[in-house]
């Protein structure tokens, strides 16, 4: 007999023994139970707790397990912009004054409602100082923003272009904030210009103004 008959042979000596050993067992006394039952037996009941316990307990406890992962990462984020932010505080603290400073300082460039009619003189002063002759100047309807009203003015003044640019720079250079919008410029028969333009100033609103402001748009979002 050659060694690979004697293999062969052997392994089915062996399975035919273990074919053996799970017949006729006793399912009420596995104590008695040959060895290769009772460990295929042990495998099965491990397998099965281990099965048993991803289904109904550990996959719950791993989703669970990433989700605080996920929430530790997002609370190690916030912690660093936190931290971020606690370090440049001083920074911040400057920036905000140097704003406050900054808005402050563009704030005195609006007049309030009893230095309009001022403004509006020297608007018109500048004009005559120069030679111009006025042949429009109408204040408008205010509007109202936030904090400020814009006042537009129509302007129509005719003069020389030396005199008109003249006027344009002084108005450029008062102290309150005006603009000059919408400018036309026409050569009229005698070879002077007409100059027309709305002026639009700039005035805070005080804090009557700014409650009743406000409580209208809160009645008007109410009403929507």
């Amino acid at each position: 007999m050659s060694f690979k008959e004697s293999l062969e042979n052997l392994r089915t000596l062996d399975l035919q023994s273990l074919l053996r050993d799970f017949r006729g067992l006793d399912p009420n006394d596995p104590g008695q139970w040959p060895l290769a039952p009772r460990v295929a037996t042990l495998l099965a009941i491990f397998f099965a707790i281990v099965v048993g316990g991803w289904w109904f307990d550990w996959s719950d406890q791993l989703g669970l397990l990433e989700a605080r992962e996920r929430e530790e990462a997002t609370l190690k984020e916030d912690w660093v912009g936190k931290k971020r932010q606690a370090v440049n505080l001083p920074e911040y603290r400057r920036q905000l004054s140097e704003i406050d400073r900054q808005f402050g300082a563009l704030l005195k460039q609006l007049p309030n409602r009893s230095e309009m009619e001022s403004l509006l003189a020297d608007i018109n002063q500048a004009g005559l100082g120069r030679g111009l002759q006025f042949e429009l100047f109408k204040p408008g309807t205010e509007v109202m923003k936030d904090f400020y009203a814009e006042l537009p003015i129509a302007v129509r003044v005719t003069g020389n272009y030396h005199d008109l640019g003249e006027f344009v720079g002084d108005v450029a250079q008062m102290p309150r904030i005006v603009t000059l919008n919408d400018i036309a410029i026409e050569t009229q028969k005698d070879g002077a210009l007409k100059f027309d333009a709305t002026a639009m100033t700039y005035r805070y609103l005080d804090d009557e103004e700014v409650a009743r402001l406000r409580k209208e748009k809160a009645k008007e979002k109410a009403g929507k």
